[in-house]
């Protein structure tokens, strides 16, 4: 049998495998390899736990989003109601002020017109009088003249001015 360099490294490694597992090593290694892959599992369970509490945070702040949206929403409803109340009662009250201003002008000229008519059956019956006096002047002589047309000024005036 022929022995090379190839045959005394395959020796010298298992001697060295045997050396190793005789001495415990393969234990230590075990033991590190164990302790290592309960590491890992524990950072993986805490990485779970954490994308757990991470997703409840993520939940509850896309709860809390839609309630204020939700919230936003109603507020901008009752504003936009509000508001047309407002415009509303504020074209109500411009309608009842132009009301009341229409009722007082109409109230102005009905007033203007009344003393126009006053003034006028005041002006025609002061000379209604003048000129039946007048008339009667000329027509009548004496003291019975003087009577019919004081008498006769006293009537008109009184059926003219009311």
């Amino acid at each position: 049998m022929h022995f090379d360099a190839e045959f005394y490294v395959a020796v010298g490694f298992v001697l060295f495998v045997l050396l190793l597992g005789y001495l415990g090593v393969h234990r230590t290694i075990l033991s590190g390899l164990d302790g290592r892959s309960k590491m890992i599992a524990d950072e993986l369970d805490q990485a779970r736990r954490l994308r757990e509490e991470a997703e409840a945070v993520l939940a509850s702040f896309k709860k809390k989003a839609i309630e204020a949206q939700a919230e936003a929403d109603a507020i901008v409803a009752q504003a936009k109601t509000e508001a047309e109340a407002m415009a509303k009662e504020t074209a109500e009250r411009m309608q009842d002020f132009v009301a009341r201003r229409t009722k007082q002008a109409e109230a102005k000229i009905a007033m203007a017109e009344a003393q126009a008519t006053n003034d006028v059956r005041a002006i025609v019956a002061d000379i209604a009088v003048k000129a039946a006096e007048t008339v009667l002047k000329v027509e009548t002589k004496g003291e019975a003249a003087a009577n019919l047309i004081t008498k006769g000024i006293g009537e008109l005036k009184s059926r003219l001015v009311h």
